[in-house]
């Protein structure tokens, strides 16, 4: 096993894609190659990055993609709200729980690695 496949942040992630992919089977097909093919992108992103992180040979190196998977998890969330407004999602409350806790197990874990030696 990799070391990223043993990060809960990294687990977690992976959850969020297929969720993701779940709620955005039900968009309308002229959404495929717009916001579908968008959110879909940015949540595969989050653990991507993640593990590209982690395979790097340094600290900063991880936390910089750490970065990265946060800034793709926040734009993840914007296309969600985009997608409540359009009226294509009528309940953010499960997903948007799954985006807090990988939202918060990224900034602990960006706060772990800058304090440690």
């Amino acid at each position: 096993m990799r070391k990223h496949q043993q990060l809960r942040v990294w687990q977690e992630a992976m959850k969020l894609v297929v969720a993701v992919y779940a709620i955005t089977s039900s968009f309308p097909v002229s959404e495929r190659y717009g916001l579908v093919s968008q959110m879909q992108r940015a949540a595969v992103s989050v653990p991507s990055n993640i593990a590209e992180g982690a395979a790097r040979g340094s600290k900063a190196d991880f936390l910089r993609f750490l970065y990265i998977a946060r800034g793709s998890l926040s734009e993840l969330e914007t296309q969600l709200q985009i997608a409540q407004r359009l009226g294509y999602l009528h309940d953010l409350s499960i997903i948007s729980a799954q985006i807090d806790s990988v939202f918060n197990q990224l900034g602990g874990l960006i706060k772990h690695l800058k304090v440690a030696p």
